[in-house]
């Protein structure tokens, strides 16, 4: 079996890992991959020109005679990218267009969850700067407000506004100033939703839902939640985040209700769904959708993934989940993102990475690469994104997992690295 993998970040890295474990798996090629996750068994990174569009990409996999496209990153599942491959007949892992703008815009999410009577914070959609600085005189949510860009933002483009300046200078930021394109151009603000977030993403092929085992995101770039939103600082799998009552509920009242109204919408989604939760003292509620598996969340789920995930991916296209048997590990896991000095914000590339050499001495540990390169000189891993590294551990119990990850992490140095100290310590 060969398998396409489109992406080239920490989430990708875990993919190919994953996947590479499979014996049904003869060849995986990453497009465009990276050096680190060209380290793997089985896995050739190939660059491909972008400017020869779908139809290029359509081009390579029949040429390469690929059974499976997995799509990673959010934008060429917004683009259209599985249309594409649809049309040509190709087997790909993704929702169409039309599916994915449960992602790619957060107006049509929150009215498609209006519609179904899917619970989530009460809001209301703005289409131009003088709208909604009107809306805001007269607003009556409690502060902090959330306010978020309509379209893709790289995880960005949720700001929690504490007072009516800080509300006011968003929306400029956004659809004045424009800092993310035309995905602000229009907004939704809602009320702040109070509780416990947490991740839960789920396999469906149109027909059949198979949820995954919970996890936990780090958003805020710092220590207790504190510091701009990034796209994502570490995250951990464990089972008590949600108890079987919860997972009953969150299936009965949010999953459930959203492929049903999917499905009566005309929309057959073939893929991975994420549900962003808040588990309120009225019950979980949808703070947002992702249409694709989450990163970091992503790294910490296949850690604990005891099945075959290039079966569970090959069965979603074919619609026969509900043939298959998910195992999951009870141990659980922490990632820990190491970040490039100046992330959120601006930060320099190239810095050399120390350390990545001696770790074979701890084998529950895996490091994902989400942002290296090798060095034109001395083809030495050095940094070249604002998330570089996911040190990703399993353990028995919370407290192991993140204590083996960040003792990996204390091993490895670069110039400006930092990360956050409390991964998972919510729960420990």
């Amino acid at each position: 079996m060969k398998l396409l993998v489109i992406g080239s970040g920490g989430r990708e890295h875990a993919l190919v890992w994953k996947l590479a474990q499979s014996p049904r798996v003869d060849e995986i090629v990453c497009i465009p991959g990276s050096a680190g996750i060209a380290t793997e068994p089985k896995t050739e990174c190939v660059s491909l020109n972008e400017e020869a569009g779908f139809s290029g990409w359509c081009r390579f996999a029949k040429d390469r005679q690929i059974d499976l496209t997995v799509v990673g990153p959010e934008a060429p599942l917004a683009a259209g990218m599985v249309d594409a491959f649809q049309k040509e007949s190709l087997n790909i892992v993704g929702p169409t267009q039309a599916a994915a703008r449960l992602e790619s815009s957060k107006i049509f999410a929150k009215d498609f969850m209006s519609r179904w009577n899917i619970p989530t914070a009460d809001y209301s959609t703005c289409d131009t700067a003088d709208q909604a600085l009107d809306f805001i005189q007269r607003c009556r949510y409690e502060f902090p407000w959330v306010i978020k860009a309509d379209g893709l933002a790289a995880g960005k483009g949720v700001i929690l506004a504490k007072d009516f300046n800080e509300a006011q200078d968003t929306l400029l930021h956004f659809m004045t100033e424009k800092i993310y394109g035309d995905a602000g151009a229009r907004v939704v603000i809602e009320e702040c939703l109070k509780g416990r977030e947490c991740s839960f993403m789920v396999f469906s092929d149109g027909l059949h839902v198979v949820p995954m085992v919970p996890s936990q995101d780090h958003k805020r770039v710092f220590d207790g939640d504190r510091g701009p939103n990034t796209g994502g600082m570490g995250a951990f799998s464990h089972d008590s985040i949600l108890s079987p009552a919860q997972r009953d509920q969150i299936m009965r009242t949010i999953v459930e209700p959203t492929f049903s109204g999917l499905r009566s919408e005309g929309i057959s989604y073939r893929g991975i769904l994420y549900f962003g939760l808040m588990l309120t003292a009225r019950g979980p509620q949808v703070l947002e959708f992702n249409c694709r598996f989450g990163d970091p969340e992503t790294q910490a789920v296949l850690m604990r993934l005891e099945s075959d995930l290039a079966e569970i991916l090959e069965a979603i296209p074919q619609q026969r989940l509900d043939r298959l048997k998910t195992t999951w590990s009870t141990k659980s896991s922490v990632c820990i993102v190491l970040a490039s000095g100046g992330y959120p914000g601006s930060f320099e590339k190239g810095k050399q990475i120390q350390g990545l050499e001696g770790l074979t001495a701890h084998p529950d540990v895996k490091v994902f690469h989400a942002g290296t390169r090798k060095s034109s000189d001395q083809g030495e891993f050095e940094t070249s994104g604002g998330r570089v590294l996911g040190v990703t551990a399993s353990g028995v119990g919370l407290k192991q997992a993140a204590a083996q990850a960040y003792e990996v992490c204390k091993e490895i140095h670069f110039e400006g690295m930092h990360y956050r100290t409390d991964i998972g310590a919510a729960l420990v």
